[in-house]
């Protein structure tokens, strides 16, 4: 059973950077989409990037956000800069047959990191 483990949450200041990683166990990597999502306390799930062959993001993303993937160590990651205090939230890495801005094709999940912008 594939698990995704995400890494690189914190605490930053309003400006600052992180960069998420997220780790997938098992084979086949490269033939499915990656994607990151975010839930802030009292909100619904977000989508906020995704990656199969070319990236794609969420509109309130504005070029401050890259996503990345690199097949040979199963990780995609998740450069954030510029954050903003409603950046904060639990960042979820999941994984999707087919490329989507929709959490429903996402049939793996990790267990989430959480993002902190203080402003």
């Amino acid at each position: 059973q594939v698990q995704l483990v995400e890494t690189g949450g914190g605490l930053v200041q309003a400006g600052g950077s992180l960069k998420l990683s997220c780790v997938a166990s098992g084979s086949a990597f490269s033939n499915y989409a990656m994607g990151w999502f975010r839930q802030a306390p009292g909100k619904e799930r977000e989508f906020v990037a995704g990656i199969f062959w070319n990236p794609f993001y969420g509109d309130f993303v504005e070029g401050r956000f890259t996503i990345s993937r690199d097949n040979a160590k199963n990780t995609v990651y998740l450069q954030m800069n510029n954050l903003k205090p409603e950046d904060t939230g639990v960042y979820y890495c999941a994984r999707s047959p087919v490329q989507s801005r929709e959490a429903g094709p996402y049939t793996t999940w990790g267990q989430g990191t959480q993002v902190t912008v203080s402003s």
